[in-house]
């Protein structure tokens, strides 16, 4: 196997990962569902609300990446190339509904949601979900796994 490869894979024997690969990989998997079997609410409906390109689209893709790579985050299967797509996802939402409410108004065609202040603690507010979820996946790419993982079981050499 590739040593690039290899190394991905790899992770250790740290059980108290699974707290983190729980966390993020149900968190994605039932906001992602939720695009799904609410289209209107939180796929593509928001997204048309929010200003991205491509609603109805973008609304389904970002369904399926954050549940077939939450599904993949919570059981440990190839965790640190599952969590380079949730990254993305929350870096771009952090970008298109976040950070207009720091600068108190819409830009590059991102619009700025009704609410009672603006600013920087605003922002934070409004981002902690966002954030808890960057946070969480940035972990699992650093990490791996853990213990209770596909990737322990599979990847991962036994004497380790």
């Amino acid at each position: 196997m590739n040593k690039f490869i290899q190394k991905s894979l790899h992770t250790d024997r740290a059980k108290t990962t699974i707290l983190i690969r729980f966390l993020v990989g149900f968190v994605f998997l039932t906001e992602g569902l939720q695009k799904f079997l609410y289209p209107d609410l939180r796929g593509a409906g928001r997204f048309e609300g929010i200003g991205i390109p491509f609603p109805e689209f973008s609304g389904y893709f970002v369904g399926g990446v954050e549940v077939i790579f939450g599904l993949f985050v919570l059981i440990g299967f190839l965790t640190r190339f599952s969590a380079v797509p949730l990254i993305i996802v929350m870096l771009t939402a952090l970008f298109t509904t976040k950070f207009p409410i720091l600068l108190g108004e819409g830009f590059w065609g991102f619009a700025l949601r009704d609410l009672d202040y603006y600013g920087f603690l605003s922002m934070m507010h409004e981002s902690r979900n966002d954030l808890a979820m960057l946070i969480g996946s940035i972990f699992l790419f650093i990490k791996g796994g853990g213990y209770w993982s596909v990737d322990r079981s599979y990847f991962t050499p036994k004497d380790y």
